[in-house]
């Protein structure tokens, strides 16, 4: 090593000395006090930072006591006997906290390398028993002045580093049970004694000075918790304790579980329900009080619930059966409703628990509804409602009973009174016209309290469609029906049709208007717009809903034949109100029934529509040819196949007609070789020009009507015809003439007059022309007789339909022993009635008959064991 490297390493080593004589130099202060601090908190200078006053000189000898040695700003050796609750006692455990400090590289002759520079805790004097003992007096004095609710003239963070500073040094279990101890005592004594004073009163007073007692508890434990909050989190919380808990069971077990007290806290809470229930005021604040109260302690299942449930088990059976007892079905089931949506609103508004309103709502569903299923289900009582067409009532009854999902049980009722109500209207002869507006307007009524009442159930939807077949086919044997077992419904529903298509909308009655209603509807909301009103629509809709009407029907026989021959009397007649409606109807019955059904109703069309074409050609070759016509013919062909048959009618036709009729027929046969027309003049109608004294007139008659006006031609209007001369004239049956000559002179309508005046006419009348016909009109349709069905034709339409269906069923059980070879007698009918039960179905009675019939004509035959047996 050179000289130059020697006196440098010399000057770091001087430089080396100095500085760490200078550190600690810089670290030795003056004790004041000349005692240790008593906290491991109080502030200590830093390192590095030197005293105002002057250091002492270097030559002095420095103990490591001294060294080391902090004062403290409390107190020292000096007094003993003064404790600092922020401080910890002497034999806490010493906590590390020194400083390292890097020494400047050196050779290694040159010492050490670093220097290690520790801040020991001093050691303490003070017992940690006599500690806590003292730090507990001001505690417990603390909590004294708490319980007592004197004024707070302490420090809670003093005292809060007190209880820290226990713990720390490993008391906390100490602390815990003397803090137990104070609360029990306090609980157990002027707490406990408040309620108690309350046991001679009503348990609405004992809940009440509870709830102040808890009330004075919690505000409590709030300085409590501040108090021995670090007890509650460093010591209480990893055991899985907290102080919450402690003080809560300290209640709960001194004061709430107290054997005098728990029933009559927990009848007092019932009492405030039982207040609400008859109707008084209930004091909100102190019931929602309450059940805070038994949340928080941890008491609500246990306690509360159970007694609740019980007492309000009591108080609904005994409602139950009071109002049961004493109240129509309608006014049972509001109030039941009302109590249920009251008991479960208050279970809504003081948020109970869950489990009590699923058990409350039990409860109630159980006595109020299960148990009362009779008085609910009554059928007197329901069919009341159903007369009254209470559909708000039936909606609520319905709705309790679903809740149980007893709704269904509704059914037997329902169908009962369908089908007691549409029998009386099927089988009640004076009011046979009306019979399809009655049965519409009750399936109006029962669609409207399915759909709003019984929201659509599916099981009382099946049980209405179920009753309406059982009643609508019903069959009777009376005058209406001549004595057949044909069905009535089938009839009327036929002539409801006709009437719809011949009138359209103006034809329908007002209670099944929607123009009607939807003018109510409009008038119950206020609306001043004017109802849209849609003809076609409306006609659409009607026939919609007969069509439903129909459906029911299982003998569709009589329908066929009534609908037949109205629709021939429209088409032959020109009255119907819409060609589009009737083509709309027979798509719906070829949808409904089948082709097959529709098959004769569609060639009637054609025959119609044939007709006009024959006739245009037949017009265009006469006016090819030059050919005058005295009158303008017009003429269907009809075929007989398709048809009703029509009886023909001995008449004497006028030579200008008779002379237009054998110029068309020359014309038909020419071009149709081999087809005879049979001429039906009982369904022709005619226009007459006619001239009367007060003006001239175009009237619109049966061919038969304009027969008989044509014989007073050229008459003077005084001049009489005797009914003689009208019968020889005219050549009519006496009951066609009679027919004729009435609608003209004894209508309101007269063209003629009869003499003697009156409503019949007799032989000895006599008619002369009427000179005082006027009318506002110009062209006036006369009674038309053909558009009224007589009682004989409608009993030859009965008899004709009773005698088909003895052949369909003769033929359906040709055909089931065909296909059996061997039978027995109860398969047989069954087989019969399922095969003919949608054209019509006789009884058993009916159906025995036939079968003797067909073994009369030796279709079948009767084997001796009792079985029938097909011929072949």
């Amino acid at each position: 090593m050179s000289s130059a490297q020697a006196t440098q390493a010399e000057k770091k080593r001087k430089h080396s000395d100095r500085t760490i004589k200078e550190l600690f130099t810089s670290q030795q202060k003056p004790n004041v006090s000349g005692t240790a601090p008593l906290s491991p908190s109080s502030k200590r200078p830093k390192l590095g930072t030197f005293p105002a006053e002057p250091a002492p000189t270097p030559d002095k000898a420095m103990s490591a006591a001294s060294m080391y040695h902090f004062p403290s700003k409390r107190g020292g050796a000096t007094n003993p006997e003064v404790i600092d609750l922020a401080s910890s006692p002497d034999n806490s455990p010493a906590r590390k906290n020194g400083v390292k400090k890097a020494i400047p590289n050196m050779s290694a002759s040159a010492g050490p390398k670093k220097l290690l520079v520790k801040n020991f805790r001093p050691t303490r004097t003070v017992d940690p028993k006599v500690f806590l003992d003292q730090t507990w007096e001001k505690v417990d004095a603390a909590l004294e002045t708490i319980f007592q609710q004197g004024k707070i003239n302490f420090s809670l963070e003093e005292l809060y580093r007190g209880v820290e500073n226990i713990c720390r040094q490993g008391m906390a279990v100490e602390a815990k049970k003397r803090l137990v101890a104070k609360c029990k005592t306090y609980v157990d004594g002027p707490l406990k004694q408040g309620v108690e004073q309350m046991l001679g009163r009503q348990n609405v007073d004992v809940l009440r000075a509870t709830l102040q007692a808890w009330a004075t508890w919690n505000s409590q434990l709030r300085y409590i918790d501040w108090i021995f909050c670090y007890l509650d989190r460093s010591y209480l919380l990893p055991k899985q304790e907290s102080l919450r808990d402690i003080t809560v069971k300290l209640f709960r077990s001194i004061l709430f579980e107290h054997a005098k007290l728990n029933s009559r806290i927990i009848d007092g809470a019932c009492d405030l329900i039982a207040t609400d229930r008859a109707g008084e005021d209930l004091d909100r604040e102190m019931f929602s009080r309450t059940v805070a109260m038994f949340y928080d302690m941890h008491v609500y299942t246990q306690h509360f619930e159970p007694r609740m449930l019980e007492f309000s088990q009591t108080f609904v059976m005994e409602f139950a059966d009071r109002s049961s007892a004493d109240q129509t079905l309608p006014e049972y089931v509001k109030s039941a409703q009302s109590l249920m949506e009251r008991e479960i609103a208050r279970v809504e508004l003081f948020r109970l628990d869950g489990s009590t309103k699923r058990d409350l709502l039990t409860l109630l569903e159980d006595h109020l509804i299960s148990r009362k299923e009779s008085k609910l289900t009554n059928q007197d009582e329901f069919a009341d409602l159903l007369e009254d067409n209470a559909v708000e009532d039936l909606e609520r009854l319905f709705t309790l009973l679903e809740r149980r999902k007893l709704g269904v049980n509704l059914r037997p009722a329902f169908m009962k009174w369908i089908e007691d109500t549409g029998t009386a209207i099927v089988f009640e002869e004076k009011e046979q016209d009306n019979m399809v507006v009655k049965l519409l307007t009750l399936k109006r009524q029962l669609d409207k309290i399915w759909k709003a009442s019984f929201h659509r159930s599916s099981a009382l939807g099946h049980g209405l469609r179920e009753a309406f077949e059982t009643f609508m086919n019903k069959t009777k044997k009376s005058n209406t029906t001549w004595n057949t077992d044909n069905s009535k419904p089938g009839e009327m529903i036929a002539k409801y049709v006709d009437m719809l298509l011949r009138g359209g909308a103006k034809a329908i009655p007002a209670q099944l208007s929607r123009k009607t209603e939807r003018a109510v509807e409009a008038d119950a909301e206020e609306d001043n717009e004017d109802v849209v009103f849609d003809e076609d629509t409306e006609v659409n809709n009607q026939l919609d809903q007969v069509l439903d009407l129909f459906r029911f029907v299982h003998g569709k026989a009589v329908f066929e034949a009534f609908y037949k021959k109205d629709l021939a009397r429209r088409l032959l007649m020109g009255r119907s109100a819409s060609a589009d409606a009737e083509r709309s109807m027979l798509s719906r019955l070829k949808t409904e029934c089948g082709a097959g059904f529709t098959a004769n109703l569609e060639q009637m069309f054609k025959d119609i529509e044939l007709s006009r074409e024959e006739m245009s050609s037949y017009k265009m070759i006469s006016e090819e040819r030059n050919e005058r016509h005295a009158i303008d013919l017009t003429v269907n062909v009809l075929s007989a196949s398709s048809w009703p048959t029509y009886p023909t009618v001995p008449v004497i036709i006028p030579p200008q007609i008779k002379s237009e009729i054998d110029k068309f027929e020359k014309h038909y046969k020419a071009k149709h070789s081999g087809r005879k027309l049979d001429w039906k003049h009982s369904l022709a109608h005619c226009q007459v020009k006619a001239k009367f004294p007060k003006g001239n007139k175009e009237l619109v008659v049966s061919s038969f009507q304009a027969i008989v006006l044509l014989l007073f031609n050229g008459l003077a209007p005084d001049e009489h015809i005797d009914y003689e001369y009208l019968k020889e004239a005219t050549g009519l049956p006496p009951l066609e003439l009679n027919r004729t000559l009435q609608s003209l002179a004894c209508a309101k309508l007269r063209p003629l007059t009869k003499h003697p005046k009156g409503r019949d006419v007799n032989a000895t009348d006599t008619f002369t022309l009427n000179a005082g016909f006027n009318d506002p009109k110009y062209r006036i349709k006369i009674n038309t007789v053909q558009l009224k069905e007589t009682p004989a034709e409608n009993k030859e339409t009965h008899e004709r339909v009773a005698a088909d269906r003895n052949y369909e069923t003769q033929a359906a059980i040709v055909r089931i022993l065909k296909a059996r070879k061997r039978i027995t007698h109860s398969e047989l009918v069954a087989e019969t009635i399922k095969v003919t039960k949608n054209r019509g179905t006789l009884d058993v009675s009916g159906i025995k008959k036939n079968i003797d019939r067909l073994i009369e004509k030796e279709f079948l035959e009767r084997e001796d064991d009792g079985l029938y047996a097909y011929i072949a």
